[in-house]
């Protein structure tokens, strides 16, 4: 896992993660908390990108106060709701935007929320727990190879997170194909209990990654001028991308339930045919269960009772007999 540089626990006392202004060539300078709440640019190639724990006390005050952020629009950067959506505020984009949770113990369900404001000249990202977006462009910004502008910047953004996406993906059609390769030999309860995880899976991202598909759009649709037709075609291609991943999890979903009903048709066909030969048993021995039944009762006059040995081998003879004809007769029924 790739951690923050700041992190909450190392500086309590500050919002600030990492800070970073963009010099127009794809890489940056970084930049304190104390230094950009005062942040003027230089040129009119810089931008200014702070990344901050929206948990911490203050932010909300501080995205009002110093930059004139509305305060819905504020409440809404530093709040819990984490459904994906984006608007056009004026001049400024507003929009939260959800992640594949890769931290320890975490399920791939469990996915995190990025909230962002941009009024083209600063770009604020802020999060709640560690999100790996964020510090992968920050990487790419310090080697030289980041975005250029604060469109670019969002678009990176959303490229890495829906890029992400795709690792869940690959890794639940690679269970799904495993599991198919080991039904046979794999215990059927075990088996279905892995299929059932893999459509849960399957069913969460998707009610995560629908409403960000439709995030993206209003973005592409509905971003301010700052962000340049070259930002809407990258947006636009994340789109593309990311309803090939929503139909890929259709696809695994319906393979998955597939594979169900394949093991359920076979447990179900193992069952009938165990029935059947039961029955097939019990019919046999039934006639020969009701003969000896009725010859075992304690009453007088019981045919052969005084027949000594002879009437053993008679029985025994006899009942061999029906067994036979028992068998010869469910063959030519074809009953086995």
């Amino acid at each position: 896992m790739i951690d923050e540089m700041l992190t909450d626990e190392d500086h309590p006392e500050l919002p600030l993660l990492f800070g970073r202004v963009l010099d127009g060539k794809g890489g940056a300078r970084e930049i304190g908390w104390a230094d950009a709440q005062v942040w003027q640019a230089g040129s009119e190639d810089e931008v200014l990108w702070i990344h901050l724990l929206r948990t911490h006390p203050g932010v909300e005050a501080w995205l009002e106060d110093c930059l004139g952020v509305p305060e819905p629009t504020a409440e809404l950067l530093t709040s819990d709701a984490s459904r994906p959506r984006a608007f056009r505020e004026g001049h400024s984009l507003v929009a939260t935007l959800r992640g594949i949770n890769f931290n320890a113990g975490a399920a791939p369900e469990d996915m995190l929320s990025m909230q962002l404001w941009s009024d083209g000249a600063r770009v604020v990202t802020l999060r709640r727990a560690p999100l790996q977006t964020p510090r992968l462009v920050c990487n790419e910004l310090d080697a030289g190879d980041g975005p250029v502008d604060a469109g670019s910047l969002v678009t990176a953004l959303t490229e890495h997170l829906i890029d992400r996406m795709s690792h869940a993906i690959v890794d639940m059609n690679a269970m799904i194909d495993e599991l198919d390769d080991d039904t046979i030999e794999k215990d059927p309860a075990e088996t279905l209990d892995d299929i059932a995880k893999i459509r849960r899976n399957c069913l969460a991202l998707k009610r995560h990654m629908s409403p960000q598909h439709e995030a993206l759009i209003a973005i592409a649709n509905g971003a301010p001028g700052w962000f340049e037709e070259h930002d809407r075609r990258e947006i636009a291609e994340s789109i593309a991308r990311l309803r090939r991943y929503l139909d890929d999890l259709d696809i695994s979903k319906e393979s998955a339930l597939v594979l169900q009903d394949d093991i359920r048709a076979r447990a179900a066909a193992n069952t009938q045919r165990t029935q059947y030969v039961l029955a097939v048993v019990a019919g046999i021995f039934l006639p020969l269960t009701f003969i000896t039944g009725l010859l075992g009762i304690n009453v007088g006059d019981i045919p052969l009772a005084h027949q000594g040995s002879h009437g053993f081998w008679i029985i025994a003879g006899l009942c061999g007999i029906i067994l036979v004809v028992e068998i010869l007769l469910l063959r030519r029924l074809k009953w086995f």
